[in-house]
Parts: structure tokens; sequence; C-alpha cells
């Protein structure tokens, strides 16, 4: 089974307009509102593994979707 997103099923475009390296330990959003939060996990080619901030719930998305989200000292 494949599962659909609402940004697939509205044609909706996430990818960002600009090249941002995005490396495991990160924390990213994935769209252009600043929840949810996901820390970056891994990284393999064009795809990162992220998981919830909140929830701890595990995922998979499109590199180029992934915004990092500036660490407070």
């Amino acid at each position: 089974m494949v599962q659909v997103s609402y940004s697939d099923l509205f044609k909706i475009n996430l990818d960002r307009e600009h090249e941002e390296e995005i490396q495991p330990g990160d924390v990213v959003r994935t769209g252009a509102n600043a929840f949810p939060q996901y820390t970056v996990i891994a990284v393999n080619g064009d795809k990162a593994w992220v998981r919830n901030v909140q929830n701890g719930q595990d995922g998979v998305t499109l590199l180029s979707r992934c915004r990092r989200i500036a660490q407070q000292p």
C-alpha cells in the first residue's frame, strides 16, 4: 500500500526554492509552516529518514522538502 499525502493529492509543491545541505541531527520542517518539526536520523540519496520531535513517529521524505530550523544556542 502506498500512502498519499495531502500535498500529493492537491498537487501542493513543498520543495524549497534554494539549495540547502541537510545532515543527520538537523532539525527540519517539511513545508511553509514551522510545525511539525523533525529530527533527521539519516540521509540517503534524495531522501531523509526523519523523526517527529513531538510524538516520536518516524517517516521518510524527500530532501527537497526539508528546511533546516536554526537551533537556539
